[in-house]
């Protein structure tokens, strides 16, 4: 019969560390939980077999984690000894075919892997295919919009606007305008269950149109406070209406510097003719397929989430009045959207945009 181990020496210290920060963790792993009690236990002279049925593992385990602590004491507690651990079920020519075939190839008839379909196709499971994206970071399922602009002044009106953002003139206001277009009175044909626990809100899917309105809005860039008015088109009277409206709410003696896309109304001769006429405003033009650059844009998504899509409008006078109501209580509480990216740092990535997609055959 193989005699009892005698108890295992411990300092204060190595004591004060199992106990504290390891054997009553709740953020520890779960082995290294077990080995501190372990070894708590055998420094109070319990036998291998005893440790081993009170922590939940085998005697040798326990062996094992004696004779190492006796080597090394706590200096490696948490590493996992050279050897040991779960060895990989899967060889690394094989995990590089996984991830050229993810970045490279789609399945047949479709338009990219799912787990499923590339575990069928690489004889793996779905789960190991899964840990292998989620260690490089890709994401096959998702996907996201861009478009490079192809505007011959997109330097120079990208410096224009960003400087702008990040170095606004003295002695003027920093306008971000733009038009939301057609935005719809819709009316949902039954009425909407209310919140309540264990169930999210209800709304049907179908709805009624009651017509739409035409939201023109510019944004302050220093405050945030943004100057709105509904129109019923948006032509450039419509546009020169606005114009007026600005002019009557910027303090005078303020030059105005609308930051707009290059929609056809913006250019229109009568507004070239109202603007010679009202020297403080000056427009600066975003590049073609940039609207990312207008602040504005970023406002009306959250009018958007905030006030529209959830909304029962049964007229279009009810959908103005919510809009003008959103409005109030962003120009009660205004919060600026704060430009960071430098112009520089805008050009590179695009340029490396261009370098990618000059690469791409046809």
């Amino acid at each position: 019969m193989r005699p009892a181990a005698p108890p295992m020496p411990l300092t204060d210290s190595q004591r004060e560390i199992l106990e504290s920060s390891l054997s009553r963790s709740r953020t520890a792993p779960h082995r290294e939980v077990q080995r501190a009690r372990a070894l708590l236990l055998a420094g109070q002279g319990l036998a291998n077999t005893g440790i081993a049925a009170q922590v939940g593992v085998s005697p040798s385990t326990v062996l094992a984690w004696r004779d190492r602590f006796a080597e090394q004491g706590l200096a490696k507690f948490g590493e996992v000894a050279k050897g040991r651990g779960r060895k990989p079920g899967i060889s690394a020519e094989k995990i590089a075919e996984i991830v050229r075939a993810t970045q490279e190839t789609v399945p047949p008839g479709q338009t990219h892997w799912s787990c499923r379909t590339m575990g069928k196709a690489q004889g793996v499971s779905p789960a190991t295919v899964q840990r292998i994206w989620s260690a490089r970071g890709l994401k096959p399922h998702l996907v996201k919009t861009f478009k490079l602009s192809n505007d011959p002044s997109f330097d120079d009106k990208l410096i224009d606007v960003v400087g702008l953002y990040l170095d606004p003139p003295d002695n003027a206001v920093v306008l971000c305008m733009d038009e939301k277009s057609s935005v719809q009175a819709l009316d949902r044909t039954q009425p909407s269950l209310p919140l309540k626990k264990g169930r999210a809100g209800t709304m049907t899917h179908d709805y009624k149109r009651h017509g739409t309105t035409t939201l023109f809005a510019a944004l302050d860039v220093l405050t945030g406070v943004v100057v709105g008015q509904c129109l019923p088109r948006h032509r450039h009277d419509e546009f020169l209406k606005f114009l007026k409206t600005i002019d009557r709410q910027t303090p005078n003696g303020l030059d105005v510097h609308l930051i707009l896309d290059n929609y056809a109304t913006h250019k229109h001769a009568n507004v070239g003719r109202w603007l010679a006429t009202h020297p403080r405003f000056h427009l600066h033009f975003t590049p073609t397929s940039s609207s990312w650059l207008n602040l504005v844009e970023r406002w009306f998504r959250d009018l958007t989430d905030k006030a529209l899509r959830r909304g029962v409008f049964h007229s279009v006078p009810d959908l103005i009045a919510a809009i003008e109501t959103y409005l109030q209580a962003n120009n009660a509480d205004p919060r600026p959207f704060i430009w960071t990216a430098s112009a520089e740092a805008i050009l590179a990535k695009v340029r490396r945009g261009r370098v990618a997609l000059a690469q791409i055959p046809g």
